[in-house]
């Protein structure tokens, strides 16, 4: 038995002829699994987060923390964060990086309450850490504003305005100059 699927075709310009509607037979079965994965992604989708955007130097993060569910398996001491689709272990191999990345988690003395997913792009590999540090902080603070005072003490949620000075007329880069010679 098949299952008849029409497709309408998009709304045309007036001058242009409409186009035949396109009927399509499609098994029963790959319409119910095409269903089932619309309403994973729907669940998936309410799911509720905090989302915020952490800068440093070229460096932009967009953060969404998400709470842990007890039923959840506690790992190791590690933070459940995800940069670019990997663990953020994977994506710093730096030790020094991936403890920047994990200090306002760690600070808060929460590494295995919450999860977070990174999208971060531009910069080198220290200002995107330090992008992120800056981003969980206000993650966490938007969460619960009681993490704020904590937070703001280690200076987490102050973002470092330190920025490469743009390079002058006449100078090599910014400050150093050619060579100076007498004759």
């Amino acid at each position: 038995m098949t299952t008849k699927v029409v497709v309408k075709p998009k709304k045309v310009k007036k001058e242009a002829k409409p186009k035949k509607e396109l009927v399509l037979k499609v098994e029963p079965e790959i319409v119910e699994s095409v269903a089932e994965e619309v309403t994973e992604e729907k669940i998936l989708k309410k799911e509720k987060y905090f989302q915020t955007v952490g800068r440093r130097k070229e460096s932009v993060a967009i953060i969404r923390l998400f709470t842990r569910k007890s039923t959840d398996t506690v790992e190791d001491d590690n933070a459940l964060v995800r940069v670019n689709d990997k663990d953020y272990r994977d994506y710093f191999s730096d030790k020094f990086l991936q403890s920047i990345v994990e200090s306002p988690l760690r600070k808060l003395k929460s590494l295995n309450r919450f999860k977070a997913t990174v999208l971060v792009r531009g910069g080198g590999l220290s200002g995107q850490a330090d992008a992120i540090k800056h981003g969980l902080a206000r993650a966490l603070v938007e969460f619960d504003q009681n993490f704020r005072k904590k937070l703001k003490k280690a200076k987490f949620l102050t973002r470092d305005p330190r920025v490469k000075e743009r390079r002058k007329y006449g100078l090599k880069k910014a400050r150093k100059a050619p060579a100076w010679s007498k004759r």
